[in-house]
């Protein structure tokens, strides 16, 4: 007579074969899928490496030829228009301006080559 552990051992080895080619299908499925998951994996890994090492050296920003060490030059406000702040970045200046009428006003100029690039009315 078999032992209670035999038994039990008996019945886990034996599937029928509906069962057992439910759990092919699936451990199929599971394969194929860690696979595509490893490869889109690794494609992300090499996209950084390549990004990583294929940039150059950073360029330098833009700096303007002064003669000199002054700067002179003058931008034309409308009138009335007060100066809430300002941002400086390379060679362009954003103001932030708010107009005599209380209207809201972003400008932004080429201190290069002395105009406004653009300007944006700031609503509510």
């Amino acid at each position: 007579m078999a032992t209670p552990q035999e038994q039990e051992d008996l019945e886990q080895e034996e599937l029928d074969p509906a069962a057992e080619r439910v759990r092919r299908k699936m451990v199929r499925f599971m394969a194929i899928n860690l696979g595509i998951l490893f490869a889109a994996v690794m494609a992300v890994v090499l996209a950084f490496v390549y990004k990583t090492l294929s940039s150059g050296p950073e360029e330098p920003a833009e700096t303007i030829a002064l003669p000199g060490d002054a700067v002179e030059g003058s931008i034309d406000l409308p009138e009335g228009a007060r100066l809430v702040s300002q941002s400086l970045d390379g060679t362009r200046v954003s103001l932030h301006l708010r107009l005599a009428d209380g209207t809201e006003e972003l400008r932004l100029y080429d201190l290069a080559s002395g105009r406004m690039i653009a300007r944006f009315a700031l609503q509510p």
